[in-house]
């Protein structure tokens, strides 16, 4: 497994984070060449050695004569989805800043789409949060983990003013994340830096457990005495085998809710609900609630992407006030399918593999079902048969 940790005891800004990215090695002229599929007038980025504290590092400048426009949501909606950017470049980029739309319509009590990003609005902020996505495609780490966030003290200058440290836009995106700050007048996190924390990152933590492949650091553009003005990345290599050929494991959801005042027939739409919506598995459960009345718990495996979705079909679809939610470590086989030639018709073998070996194998149920029906022959029968032939 590959770990991306995000040091930011002095905080993180967009250019902190392309600057500690490449400073880990990855290839800045394969970078840039995907940079230029963004539509955006003339710029520049210019890459440099420097350092902070003579600590040495990567700053990464993005030069631009176009200043300050105040782009909407759907101006750069419209930019980046008419790019030649890969599919994961694009649908993260276009999310990060759907979460820095909601976040500021909250702060001046505007609908997201109504807002005008100012400064984040502008061709360096772009670069730097697209730029920072396509790093991430070039690395491919499996986690993304940081320290607590330093977000400095002190006052500064914006369009909407002179605003505390941090300003209200950063505040609203570090809500739930861990932060400190250090006594330094400065702004030691930027919008775009916790924008990018709030977006990537799936925990916060010490420095986790793995073998350190290689770090790098990101400068910030001011100089700070005391406290170098720089972000650190460190990637860790980390193997979660406790055997020989462990398979793969995945953090997921799971919502549970019990049911004891429905109408059983509505519970078949329910499941068919949350299956279209992304939900990896769902079950029903009997359970005997207080007072010894009979009930249903409804449980439903998913994504953190899809748990609203599927939060809002259980809370309206069903007569449920409230729902359970708890995080699991997802383990499976690896799932590998063939195709078998029978004197049925073609049948999709699924089988699931351990590493090297071949654990177990199963006929696909909807086409022994479709046989079923087409030749006339019980499920159970073509079951036996089939099997037969897997010997």
């Amino acid at each position: 497994m590959k770990i991306l940790y995000l040091d930011c005891f002095a905080g993180i800004s967009g250019d902190m984070f392309l600057g500690a990215m490449l400073d880990l090695g990855m290839d800045a002229e394969a970078w840039k060449r995907e940079l230029s599929k963004i539509p955006l007038p003339g710029y520049s980025v210019l890459i440099e050695r420097s350092s902070r504290n003579h600590i040495s590092g990567t700053k990464v400048t993005v030069i631009s004569e176009e200043g300050h426009p105040h782009r909407r949501l759907r101006d750069i909606t419209g930019i980046i989805s008419g790019s030649g950017l890969s599919e994961f470049v694009r649908k993260s980029s276009l999310q990060a800043f759907r979460i820095l739309a909601e976040a500021e319509g909250k702060v001046h009590d505007k609908n997201p789409d109504e807002i005008h990003f100012h400064e984040v609005g502008a061709v360096d902020s772009i670069v730097d949060i697209v730029g920072a996505f396509i790093l991430l495609e070039m690395l491919k780490p499996d986690r993304i983990i940081a320290s607590p966030v330093n977000t400095g003290s002190g006052m500064v200058e914006c369009a909407h003013g002179s605003l505390p440290v941090p300003a209200p836009a950063t505040l609203e995106l570090l809500q739930g994340i861990p932060v400190f700050s250090t006594p330094e007048m400065i702004e030691r996190t930027t919008p775009t830096g916790a924008l990018l924390l709030r977006s990537m990152t799936e925990d916060f933590s010490s420095l986790p457990e793995g073998f350190i492949h290689s770090q790098g650091y990101g400068l910030g553009t001011k100089e700070t005495p005391g406290l170098p003005n720089l972000l650190r990345a460190v990637l860790l290599e980390y193997s979660e085998k406790t055997g020989p050929d462990l398979p793969s494991t995945e953090n997921a959801l799971i919502i549970e809710t019990n049911i004891d005042d429905m109408n059983p027939q509505v519970y078949d739409t329910v499941m068919e609900s949350l299956f279209s919506k992304g939900a990896m598995d769902a079950w029903l459960t009997s359970i005997t609630m207080k007072k010894g009345r009979p009930a249903i718990k409804i449980s439903c495996l998913c994504s953190e992407e899809d748990l609203h979705d599927l939060m809002n079909i259980l809370l309206k679809e069903t007569t449920t006030l409230g729902l359970r939610i708890y995080e699991v470590n997802k383990f499976k086989l690896e799932p590998k399918f063939r195709t078998l030639e029978t004197r049925f018709g073609r049948i999709v073998i699924k089988e699931a593999w351990w590493g090297g070996e071949k654990i177990k194998e199963a006929p696909e149920y909807e086409d022994l079902k479709k046989i079923s029906r087409e030749k006339q022959i019980p499920l159970v029968k073509l079951y036996e048969e089939i099997h037969k032939d897997l010997k």
